[in-house]
């Protein structure tokens, strides 16, 4: 039997799929409302098959629960925050659950650590507490580490389809685990060391967030020589050994806005160009502002209250607002100014800023200028909506007449 403690974004989809494909599985949460809630048939985030998983995985008996149960296996998958100073991460809610893990586990359980940590993270947080325990890791506790390569949006088929990673200290080890993972993924699943394996979860994120921060960094150098960065990146891509992703406000979500600085709080000094690349996404929310500004004294525009901000998640077509680029944007404005601005999302059901409403129609209402910060299937499908309005397309999905871009 295993047991998955954090049934958030990761952990409830591995849940959930290890149990749709023959594995008993308890489903672990210190929330009763999230557990509860699982235990009605509510899924507390939407996400494209996990409802038709959720059945499959019911049919076979998994398990909700707030308690953590005696097990052979155990899947952690709880948040890594990172501190805001030191940019280390911040390793609180993996020992958590190590602990209350070493509290009920047999002799010979495996743990899994899915949450995605710094290198060395095991080294340096988990195996002391393990061993103040008086236990033998590799005897008494085997650990691992098989961090998740999945996106919001696209979870299910990547959980299937995604290549996996899983680190170990001893090789018959990693084929029993390996084992468990093939019972759901068709990827290649490649066993190597747990350092590696903690290493190259964050070099993943990191590369994608220096890509983007050059791509980022063009957009401002086009932009004070007014050229189409679009096209550029365009053109440049058709060479065969380049491939720049797109500018866009910021970058948001848990991995790419969070792991890379891991590195940086790790290695001061060293991971230069990673902190760099930090910096320059960090302040695209801003470069928003300043372009909005400008597009309003060219348009003749005064007036916040008829601007209005599309999109609060951090990417299309996912209700998942964390390290959202739109909320940073909102904090970075003085604060009678942000709640001035109307803002809507089709996938926020809840009020989380000032002045949201919650339908398109509503949203369009009296507005001037419209900041498009998630290019939803919503806005796409009703583009026709927003003719006569004054828009600076931060995402590159619009092309009507007189539209503005980064």
């Amino acid at each position: 039997m295993i047991t998955v403690l954090g049934l958030g974004y990761i952990g409830l989809p591995t849940a959930l799929m290890l149990a749709a494909h023959g594995q008993r599985v308890i489903g672990s949460d210190h929330d009763p409302k999230v557990v509860s809630a699982l235990n009605q048939g509510k899924i507390p985030f939407e996400e494209k098959g996990i409802a038709d998983l959720f059945q499959q995985a019911q049919a076979n008996g998994i398990v909700f629960s707030t308690s953590i149960q005696k097990t052979e296996t155990y899947i952690v998958a709880v948040p890594t925050p990172f501190l805001k100073v030191s940019k280390k991460l911040d390793p609180v809610y993996v020992i958590a659950a190590i602990r209350s893990i070493l509290e009920v586990c047999p002799k010979g359980a495996t743990i899994i650590i899915e949450s995605t940590i710094a290198p060395g993270t095991i080294d340096k947080a988990i195996r002391p507490i393990i061993l103040e325990k008086g236990l033998v890791i590799g005897q008494d506790i085997h650990l691992a580490h098989a961090p998740e390569r999945i996106i919001p949006g696209n979870m299910v088929h990547e959980l299937i389809h995604n290549a996996r990673t899983i680190g170990t200290d001893r090789p018959n080890i990693g084929e029993a685990i390996k084992t468990i993972y093939a019972s759901f993924c068709q990827g290649n699943i490649v066993l190597t060391s747990i350092k590696t394996a903690e290493m190259t979860k964050v070099v993943e994120n990191t590369y994608r967030d220096i890509n983007i921060a050059f791509a980022n960094e063009l957009a401002k150098i086009c932009r004070t020589d007014d050229m189409d960065v679009y096209e550029v990146i365009k053109i440049a891509n058709m060479h065969p050994r380049v491939n720049i992703l797109q500018p866009g406000p910021g970058v948001g979500g848990h991995c790419i806005s969070v792991d890379p600085w891991f590195l940086v709080g790790d290695y001061p000094g060293l991971a230069n160009i990673i902190l760099a690349a930090r910096k320059i996404n960090d302040s695209m929310p801003e470069f928003v502002l300043e372009r909005t500004k400008s597009i309003m004294e060219q348009s003749g525009l005064s007036d916040y209250k008829r601007v209005g901000v599309y999109g609060l998640t951090y990417k299309e077509n996912v209700d998942d607002t964390r390290e959202s680029p739109t909320l940073q944007m909102f904090e970075l404005m003085s604060s009678h100014l942000a709640p001035v601005l109307k803002s809507y999302d089709p996938y926020v059901k809840k009020d989380i800023v000032p002045n949201q409403v919650h339908s398109l129609e509503a949203f369009l209402s009296d507005l001037d200028l419209i900041i498009i910060m998630v290019g939803h299937d919503e806005i796409l499908k009703n583009m026709d909506k927003l003719k006569g309005k004054t828009i600076l397309d931060t995402r590159n999905v619009c092309f009507l007449e007189g539209t503005y871009k980064l």
